[in-house]
């Protein structure tokens, strides 16, 4: 499981910069500034959440059984955080009108936030 999570953390990472030089480059002359600084939250976000990656699957005094958990709540909160916002930024780009899935955004935000929490509760219980 730490390699998935490791790898997860590495993919997410790379889309991030993918993401990020294509928002600062490419989005400028398609979309408003507005949806730029959208743009950009999803990307902080999912790096912020890459790193997480990074390290949950890098420690290995954590129980597999918790840092699965943990995991998942951040893989899917990335994915429907981070992405939902990418197409609600780009939405004027598009025929599909991508605010009518706009409500899993903060699903995906509460799903990293439960991340988070879990990660301390469960680091309190295993070093404390």
């Amino acid at each position: 499981m730490n390699k998935t999570i490791f790898l997860t953390g590495v993919v997410f990472g790379v889309l991030a910069v993918m993401l990020g030089a294509f928002g600062a480059h490419g989005l400028g002359k398609l979309v408003d500034i507005d949806a730029i600084q959208t743009f950009e939250t999803g990307v902080k976000y999912q790096m912020y959440h890459a790193l997480f990656l990074l390290v949950l699957g890098s420690t290995t005094r954590m129980p597999e059984k918790s840092k699965k958990l943990i995991y998942y709540f951040v893989a899917i909160g990335v994915l429907l955080f981070s992405f939902s916002i990418y197409l609600l930024a780009t939405n004027s780009l598009t025929s599909f009108d991508f605010k009518t899935i706009g409500f899993i955004t903060p699903i995906g935000g509460l799903l990293l936030i439960l991340g988070w929490l879990l990660l301390g509760y469960r680091a309190h219980r295993h070093f404390g």
